[in-house]
Formats: structure tokens, C-alpha cells, sequence
């Protein structure tokens, strides 16, 4: 199977072209270079658990999380290091062979860094890989992740530079951009994309996917969000994306990255089974699953299944050489069934 090229020098004419083509065109394309880099029947299932909610001194105006905004939302404090083993190895038993935590920080504090080197590699023992999501990063901190064995950083870049800082005037967009520098120096794999439907032009859609694949190594995670719409955060009563162009940024997604995985992320409450599967035609092969992403609600984790086994798909596998898996490989006991609420802090 040959692979598709990837790029690094696209125009905003080429994207836009890509984005206006006759929709059944667009997916046939995107299903193609799907299927020339991909198993297009399996999807990789990630699960996101918060592991310090609340009180983000950004004012990033999506997010419910940020101290700048009253909503619900109850703050909570960094969790202790077995709570996150314990919601690693029962998602793993539910599936999952990504584990991603998420702290609600402008940056992690010198103080935290035991505790945060602490979970990675407690969560790598169970043989899962591990994300991390922690604001933005220096240089030390991206490299003392990386010698924990952090295998991948999430930093979204979140919109297009022109339209970024009529959500965020807290971080630049160059802040960001140099985070995942630091990230790619210390030899760690990148999850960044970003979010649509926060009263962007399409013009801003383009541009977000520009950047991403016009990145020096494009990410090998693509998370590709649809604004969730949170009470207190003042894009509360933005229109709601047409559904049609969501599915368009996710096909132009992969057409421009055919090597990363595009996951669908944020907002897939919203999505009925049919949206969802039109997705993955358009090249969509990675979810979160499990019943909240940090602090949104999120489709639940026996949906998630059920829905792919009625596609005929099979989540991904990937190979576990750890302590853990090698006991239970040469022991007959089954293992406890998790049950549907493992997933409440995730």
C-alpha cells in the first residue's frame, strides 16, 4: 500500500478548494487517502480523565474551566497519583489504549512535576500510552515529561491566527506554537488541532488546518473539536455550526494529513449515530470515549461500542509488554466487568 504524500506548503486557495468541492466528492477523496495510510475499520479509542479542574487563570471564552467565567463548575485540586492509576486500569478495561490527562493550568508549576512524572509512569506500567494536556511549556518541563515516557502533548492551537485573539488574549498563538516546539525537541509525539463553531468565519476553518499541516512535522494527533456550548462562558449563545461543514473540516482534515489520526473530540453529544459514521467515512479513526471529556458531557462509553460494532469496525490494539499484561496473559481469570460509571471525572 502506497502511502500518501504529506505536505507542508498549503495555500489558503488549495484549502478552500478542498472545502468547496461537491460534498460526495470531497468524502470519496478523503475515504481514499483514508484508506491508502489506514485500517479504515478500526478506530483508536482514547479516554481523557481531569486531573485538576477548575480555576484556569486563561480566559479562553469556550471554556467553563477558566477562573475569568461563573459557571457550575466545582474547582478541584491536582488528584493524588492512585485515583489516576485507578481510572488508567479501568479504562483500559473498557478498551482504551490511550490514557490523556488533562490539568486545568496555564502552565504546570515547578511544584507539580513529581507528581505529574509520577503518573506517566505509573500509567505507562498498565502498558497504555500516555497524553498529557498541562498548558504551556518550557523547554525543561517538555523534556522532563519526555524522561518520565510521556509518549504524547496535547496543545491545541484552537482556531486560525486571525480569528484566535477574539477568543484568547491571555497566551498568543505564537506561545503556542512554541510549546509544541518544545514538545517535538524533547522527542514527544503531538496531539494539537483545535475547535470549530465558535462564530469563525470559514475562512478561519482553513486557515486552523493550515497551520496544523503546514507545521514542520504534523501532528500525529489531530483532535478536531465542535464548540460545546457551556452556560457562564461568553460564547454561550454563538449559531451552531452547520453539521455538513463540520464533516467537510474533518475530510479536508485528512486529505491535507494522511498520516495523523483525526479524532473526533468535543461535541460528539450533539452528533447522531449517522453524523458520527459519516465522519469516520471522512477519515475520522480516533475518539474519546467514556461519559465526560474534562468537563463536557460525552457519548456514552456503551454507545461508543455499540455503534462501532453496528459499523463493523474494531477499535485498534496495540502491542503490551508490560508487568501487567504479561500476568494476565498466562492467568485464566476474567476480569471484572467495569461498570457504566467508570468514567464520571473523565
Amino acid at each position: 500500500m502506497e502511502l500518501a504524500p504529506v505536505r507542508h506548503n498549503w495555500t489558503h486557495s488549495e484549502v478552500k478548494a478542498l472545502f468547496e468541492m461537491p460534498f460526495n466528492d470531497l468524502l470519496f477523496k478523503a475515504a481514499s487517502v483514508h484508506r491508502a495510510n489506514f485500517n479504515p475499520n478500526e478506530v483508536q479509542i482514547s479516554t481523557l480523565l481531569s486531573i485538576k479542574t477548575g480555576a484556569c487563570p486563561e480566559d479562553c471564552k469556550y471554556c467553563p474551566q477558566s477562573g475569568h467565567y461563573k459557571t457550575d463548575l466545582e474547582r478541584e485540586r491536582l488528584i493524588e497519583v492512585e485515583k489516576v492509576v485507578e481510572q488508567a486500569r479501568l479504562a483500559k478495561q473498557k478498551g482504551a489504549t490511550r490514557f490523556c490527562m488533562g490539568a486545568a493550568w496555564s502552565d504546570p508549576k515547578d511544584r507539580d512535576m513529581p507528581y505529574i512524572s509520577k503518573m506517566v509512569k505509573e500509567v505507562k506500567e498498565l502498558g497504555l500510552e500516555t497524553c498529557m494536556t498541562l498548558g504551556k511549556l518550557t523547554n525543561e518541563k517538555a523534556h522532563e515529561l519526555s524522561s518520565a515516557g510521556l509518549d504524547y502533548y496535547n496543545h491545541n492551537l484552537d482556531t486560525s491566527p486571525e480569528y484566535y485573539e477574539q477568543i484568547i488574549s491571555t497566551r498568543t498563538f505564537e506561545d503556542r506554537l512554541n510549546t509544541i516546539d518544545h514538545v517535538r525537541d524533547a522527542g514527544m509525539k503531538v496531539c494539537s488541532g483545535g475547535i470549530v463553531g465558535m462564530g469563525e468565519q470559514a475562512a478561519d476553518r482553513y486557515g486552523l488546518l493550515m497551520q496544523l499541516a503546514n507545521l514542520p512535522q504534523q501532528p500525529e494527533s489531530v483532535p478536531i473539536n465542535m464548540l460545546v456550548k457551556v452556560k457562564g462562558t461568553p460564547l454561550e449563545n454563538v449559531d451552531d455550526l452547520d453539521h455538513f461543514e463540520f464533516i467537510r473540516t474533518i475530510a479536508t482534515a485528512r486529505i491535507m494529513m494522511p498520516h495523523s489520526y483525526v479524532r473526533l473530540s468535543a461535541g460528539r453529544n450533539a452528533m447522531n449515530e449517522q453524523m458520527q459514521s459519516m465522519c469516520f467515512f471522512a477519515g475520522a479513526n480516533s475518539i474519546f470515549y467514556g461519559d465526560k471529556l474534562l468537563t463536557t458531557e460525552n457519548p456514552e462509553a456503551d454507545a461508543d461500542m455499540n455503534l462501532i460494532k453496528k459499523l463493523g469496525m474494531n477499535p485498534e490494539t496495540r502491542e503490551d509488554y508490560s508487568d501487567e499484561a504479561v500476568a494476565a496473559s498466562l492467568s485464566s481469570q476474567v476480569a471484572d466487568k467495569a461498570t457504566s460509571e467508570l468514567f464520571y471525572e473523565a
